[in-house]
């Protein structure tokens, strides 16, 4: 039982001893390894999300009269006036809504619509 307490630091992969190249190469490992932490979410989650908010963007801009689109909470209608801020949708023979531009999750152009 002794002689596995002693070896624990050894299985562990704790230094034995304080040499000072041991150190100094123990931080360049770990600068080495946060470096490529960051750059794997810097791939996989900035990036993609970057690309997605200026698609977003592009989209609204795009957005004219005419165009059916879906708003975030799912109702689809066609857009009849688009605004600084806003746009209104017509949902229905009678009903307008007019939402905010951030409002509006997707957009399908009426060329794009009719094939």
């Amino acid at each position: 039982m002794t002689n596995l307490f002693v070896k624990l630091p050894l299985l562990l992969g704790t230094p034995s001893g304080g040499s000072a190249t041991g150190g100094s190469g123990q931080m360049v490992t770990t600068f080495i390894t946060f470096g490529l932490v960051i750059l794997i979410f810097y791939f996989l989650i900035i990036r993609p999300q970057n690309r997605k908010q200026k698609k977003a963007k592009e989209m609204l801009k795009s957005l004219k009269k005419g165009d059916k689109a879906v708003t975030i909470g799912g109702i689809h209608g066609t857009v009849v006036a688009v605004k600084e801020q806003t746009t209104v949708l017509k949902v229905d023979d009678t009903t307008k809504l007019e939402f905010t531009k951030s409002a509006i999750a997707s957009v399908v152009s009426e060329e794009k619509a009719v094939k």
